[in-house]
Order: structure tokens, then C-alpha cells, then sequence
């Protein structure tokens, strides 16, 4: 298991106790960025809603790379496009502008993801995994929650 090298901040923690009280639920109208606008609205985290059909930002951007990403990041995906293999066979999924949470850091590129509006549960707020590593293309950026 993969031990994370410092403590998870306290407001990351906020968005995931409320991602923890809306799994299997919709959030607002389901969209994917609602469920980490209403996360960081309940954790009191900063919010720019200034362009909200473009580009969103949660946060503080995050380079994983260069600085340890926590539970309770957000992730936005732009024109991503991601390649795995799982029970033999090999699957291809496409997020032309997605968002998601970080759930939970199983590895250092390897994540559970909180999100909705997707393929798997639909409107529903659900948890998947996502590597980097399967990562074909696109842009991917995670943010990290500050207070208001």
C-alpha cells in the first residue's frame, strides 16, 4: 500500500467526508463539476465561478510530478483520452472536459476518483479508479482546495 509522505490537509479532508455522505446519490443536476462545487462549498474552499463554462478553478494547481497530490484534489480533465487493460481485455475511455475528486491516493500516479456523470453510474455520484499512467492524451490538472 502506498503511505503518503505528510498529512492530508484539513480542508481536503472536509471535501471527502462530504463525498462521503453523497456516494450513490445526485448532486444538484448531476453534472461533473457540481458534485466539487458542492464539496468545496461544504469544506468552505475557495471556488472561482468567474468562467464556469470554460475553465474551472478549484484551487491551487498542483504539479504530481513535483509535489505529493491528497485526497480531497480536485481533477479537471481536458480532452483526455485514457487507455487500461482489465480483466483481458483492453478499454478506452474519452473525457472531453471532465471533473472529479480525488478519493483516495492508492499509489503516487494511481487514484480512486469520486465523480458523476459518468458512464458508470450515470447522474450518480460514483468511485473509480484512474492512473496516470493510462493516460493517452489530453490535459489533466489537479488543484488543491484553499479556504475562501
Amino acid at each position: 500500500m502506498f503511505l503518503a509522505k505528510s498529512d492530508t490537509p484539513p480542508i481536503n479532508k472536509k471535501v471527502v467526508e462530504y463525498v462521503d455522505t453523497v456516494i450513490g446519490k445526485k448532486v444538484d443536476r448531476g453534472e461533473c463539476w457540481d458534485l466539487a462545487a458542492a464539496a468545496l462549498d461544504y469544506a468552505g474552499a475557495y471556488l472561482d465561478r468567474s468562467n464556469q463554462k470554460n475553465i474551472y478553478v478549484f484551487g491551487k494547481v498542483i504539479n504530481p510530478k513535483q509535489e505529493e497530490i491528497f485526497q480531497g484534489d480536485i481533477i479537471q480533465m481536458e480532452n483526455v483520452k485514457v487507455e487500461y487493460t482489465r480483466d483481458n481485455g483492453i478499454y478506452t475511455e474519452s473525457m472531453p472536459h471532465h471533473t472529479a475528486i480525488v478519493y483516495k491516493v492508492l499509489e503516487k500516479d494511481r487514484f480512486k476518483i469520486a465523480h458523476q456523470n459518468t458512464s458508470f453510474s450515470g447522474k450518480k455520484v460514483g468511485i473509480s479508479e484512474f492512473s496516470l499512467g493510462d493516460l493517452q492524451k489530453g490535459k489533466i490538472t489537479f488543484y488543491r482546495p484553499y479556504k475562501k
